[in-house]
C-alpha cells in the first residue's frame, strides 16, 4: 500500500466514521472531507469542485423540483379520486397505495413519489380510522423498490449510471434497469400484501409544530369563472369533490341577480348579502355566482384548485398588476385587540388598495356560521385571517394592521392550480430521453426550466423543492470517492475481496457484492455507497474474469435496498416522525424483504446480464 493509498483510505475511514457518529450532519461532514482531501493532496485542486457540475447532482435536484411540481398539481389525487372511497380496510388499502407509491416512483425521484402519495394516505386513514403505522412504512418501502426500475427513480441508479461511463465509456440507459427493477417490485408486492401484519399497532405519529396550530376551519369566498370545471355541478357534487370535508355555507349569486325564495314563491332580487340558509343541495353552480366555503385550509385549496374556483382575494397587486408571483406570499395571521380591523370590514378599511393585502379566508372560534361576502365580514378581535400580499411590504403592513403572524407555514390556498402540464412535461423529457435524443441531465434540466417558463410553480418554489444537503454531499463526495481509484486504491479492496471469493461460483460472487451494498447502505448514505463500492465492484468483476455490468447492477440494487433503519435513506425518515415508528419497527418489515430482493435480485441480474465477459 502506498502512501497516497493510505491516505485516501483514512481519508474515506475518516468520513465513515463521522457518518455513523451522526453529531455532524452528513453534508458537513462530506465538505470537511473534500477539504481534508485537498490539504493531505489526494485530491487535486483543480478537481476538488468538479462535483458541483456534475450531471448526477444536475439530475438529483431537476428530479426533486419536477416531483414537487408534480406534487402541487393534484394531477395524482385526481387519478386516485374514483378508487379511494373503495380503500375501507388495511389489506385493501396497503396494496393499493403502495402499488400506486410504486409506479410513481419509477417516473420521478422515489422521495418526490412518497411525498406526492402521503398526504392521500393520511386522509384515508384519518377518514377510515386505519393506523397511520399500518400504511406509510409499506408505501415507504414500494417507493425504495419503485424506484430501482428506471435511471431516475432513485440516486443510486443515477450514480451507477455515471460510474459506468467513466469505466466503460457507456452510461446505462433510461430502462436499462426495468428487466430486474420491475421483477423485484412484483416481489416485494406480493410480500407487502401480507408483511404489514408485521408491523405493531398502536404507533401513534409525532406531534408537529402544524399540530401545534389548532385554528380549525376557515370560511372563505370563492366565485366560479367561465370554464371552471364546477360550473354546471350541483351543490352535492361540489361537495363530493371535496370529499365531504368542506362546507358550502351559502351561496352568493351575482349583483342584481334574481333567486327564487326557499321558504314560498316570488323571487328576490341579491346585491351584496348571501344566502340566509345552507344552500339546496340540487342547486346547479352558473358562471359568475359566488359561495361561502368552509373547512381546514388544506381541503379548502383542494376544493378551490379542483373545481377551478377563484377566491374573492385573488388578482393582480392594486398598485403593481405586473407583479411576478415571486414577489407573493400568503401568511396566516391573528387579529389582535389593538388592530384597526376589529369591528369594521375590509372593504370599508380599503384594505387591497390602501394596505395591498387581500383577504383570502377567516377562521373564527365557536359554531357561527360566517355568511357574509369577504369584503363584507366584520372583523373580530382573535380572528384568524389569511393574507396574501408583497412579501417585501408583509412585514410592514401587518405591524400597521396590529395583526400578528403566525409561524410559518406552508399556505397553498390562493396558489395551487389543478393541472396536467407537468405530468406531460416529464413524459416527454423521459420520451426524449428513452428515444436518445437528450440525455438525462439535460432532459430533466430543460423540463424545469419549461415548468418555470409555463409558470407551473415560481422559482422560489423550484428552490425550496430541492433537498440541498443531499446536492451538497453528492458534489462533495464524488472527488473524495475518486480519490481512492485515483490512488490504485479500488484496486487492492478488489484484490482482498477476490481473494476472499476465490474458488466460488460467479453467482455467489454477485450475491456476496449486493450483500455487502446491502449490508453498508444503512450507515454510509446510498449515494455514497456507490460512489465508493461501484469502481470496487467493478474491479472485482475484472480479476474474476467476469462482465462488470452485472456486478455494477448489484451495487446500485443493494444500495436502493435499505429497509432496515429509518437514517440510510429519505423515504424512510420521511415517514417516521409522522407513524410514530421506532428504530426496530424497520427491521421487522424490512428484513425479510431484504432476504427476499437478495434471493430475487442475484438470479435476476445474472439473468438479464449475464455474467460471462462480452
Amino acid at each position: 500500500m502506498t502512501l497516497d493509498q493510505g491516505l485516501a483510505f483514512g481519508l474515506m475511514g475518516a468520513t465513515i466514521g463521522f457518518f455513523l457518529w451522526g453529531r455532524f450532519a452528513y453534508d458537513a461532514v462530506a465538505l470537511g472531507a473534500l477539504l481534508a482531501g485537498v490539504l493531505i493532496g489526494v485530491i487535486p485542486a483543480d478537481k476538488a469542485f468538479e462535483g458541483l457540475s456534475d450531471d448526477v447532482v444536475v439530475i438529483v435536484a431537476a428530479a426533486l423540483i419536477i416531483s414537487q411540481a408534480v406534487a402541487k398539481s393534484g394531477a395524482v389525487e385526481t387519478l386516485m379520486r374514483p378508487v379511494t372511497p373503495r380503500l375501507r380496510t388495511v389489506a385493501v388499502q396497503v396494496p393499493v397505495l403502495a402499488g400506486a407509491t410504486m409506479l410513481l416512483s419509477m417516473v420521478t425521484k422515489n422521495v418526490g413519489a412518497l411525498a406526492i402519495m402521503m398526504p392521500v394516505a393520511l386522509q384515508i386513514a384519518r377518514r377510515t380510522g386505519t393506523p397511520q403505522a399500518a400504511l406509510l412504512m409499506p408505501m415507504a418501502t414500494a417507493a425504495m423498490v419503485g424506484g430501482v426500475v428506471t435511471l431516475v427513480g432513485t440516486a443510486p441508479n443515477i450514480i451507477m449510471s455515471r460510474v459506468r461511463e467513466e469505466l466503460t465509456g457507456t452510461p446505462f440507459r433510461m430502462f436499462d434497469y426495468a428487466p430486474v427493477g420491475l421483477g423485484v417490485c412484483v416481489v416485494t408486492l406480493l410480500y407487502l400484501m401480507v408483511g404489514w401484519r408485521l408491523l405493531p399497532g398502536g404507533r401513534k405519529g409525532a406531534s408537529s409544530m402544524e399540530a401545534a396550530f389548532t385554528i380549525g376551519q376557515y370560511t372563505l369566498e370563492a366565485r366560479v369563472p367561465t370554464g371552471a370545471t364546477a360550473a354546471g355541478m350541483t351543490v352535492v357534487e361540489l361537495k363530493a369533490l371535496g370529499e365531504g370535508e368542506v362546507q358550502v355555507s351559502a351561496l352568493l349569486p351575482r349583483r342584481g341577480e334574481e333567486r327564487p325564495v326557499a321558504d314560498g314563491g316570488g323571487v328576490a332580487a341579491v346585491v351584496e348579502e348571501a344566502a340566509a340558509g345552507p344552500p339546496d343541495g340540487g342547486h346547479r353552480l352558473a358562471v359568475g355566482e359566488g359561495l361561502m366555503l368552509r373547512g381546514e385550509a388544506a381541503e379548502l385549496e383542494r376544493l378551490v384548485a379542483g373545481a377551478g374556483l377563484v377566491l374573492a382575494g385573488e388578482g393582480p397587486v392594486v398598485d403593481n398588476p405586473d407583479t411576478d408571483e415571486d414577489d407573493l406570499r400568503v401568511v396566516e395571521g391573528v387579529v389582535t385587540g389593538e388592530s384597526p380591523l376589529v369591528g369594521r370590514t375590509p372593504a370599508a378599511m380599503t384594505l387591497r388598495t390602501r394596505h395591498g393585502l387581500s383577504l383570502l379566508a377567516v377562521s373564527r372560534r365557536g359554531r357561527e356560521q360566517l355568511r357574509d361576502r369577504i369584503a363584507q365580514m366584520r372583523l373580530r378581535a382573535g380572528d384568524v385571517v389569511l393574507l396574501r400580499g408583497l412579501a417585501a411590504t408583509m412585514p410592514d403592513k401587518l405591524g400597521e394592521l396590529r395583526i400578528l403572524p403566525l409561524a410559518e407555514r406552508a399556505m397553498a390556498l390562493g396558489r395551487g392550480r389543478r393541472s396536467w402540464i407537468p405530468l406531460a412535461v416529464l413524459a416527454a423529457a423521459m420520451l426524449l430521453v428513452a428515444m436518445g435524443a437528450l440525455k438525462v441531465a439535460t432532459a430533466f434540466f430543460g423540463a424545469v426550466v419549461a415548468l418555470l417558463a409555463l409558470k407551473v410553480m415560481t422559482t422560489r418554489e423550484a428552490y425550496e423543492s430541492v433537498d440541498w444537503p443531499v446536492v451538497v454531499l453528492l458534489a462533495a463526495l464524488i472527488p473524495v470517492s475518486g480519490a481512492i481509484q485515483h490512488t490504485g486504491g479500488t484496486d487492492l479492496l478488489a484484490g482482498w475481496l477476490t481473494s476472499a471469493v476465490v474458488g466460488l461460483p460467479g453467482l455467489v460472487s454477485l450475491g456476496v457484492t449486493m450483500l455487502l451494498a446491502m449490508a453498508v447502505t444503512p450507515f454510509l448514505n446510498n449515494a455514497a455507497t456507490v460512489l465508493v463500492m461501484g469502481p470496487i465492484a467493478a474491479t472485482l468483476a475484472k480479476q474474476l474474469g467476469l462482465s462488470p455490468d452485472p456486478f455494477l447492477m448489484a451495487v446500485a440494487l443493494g444500495a436502493a435496498s435499505d429497509f432496515l433503519t429509518p437514517i440510510g435513506h429519505q423515504c424512510n425518515t420521511l415517514v417516521m416522525g409522522p407513524a410514530g415508528y421506532r428504530f426496530g419497527d424497520y427491521t421487522r418489515l424490512g428484513l425479510p424483504l431484504s432476504i427476499l430482493v437478495l434471493l430475487t435480485g442475484v438470479p435476476l441480474i445474472a439473468y438479464f446480464w449475464p455474467l460471462a465477459p462480452h
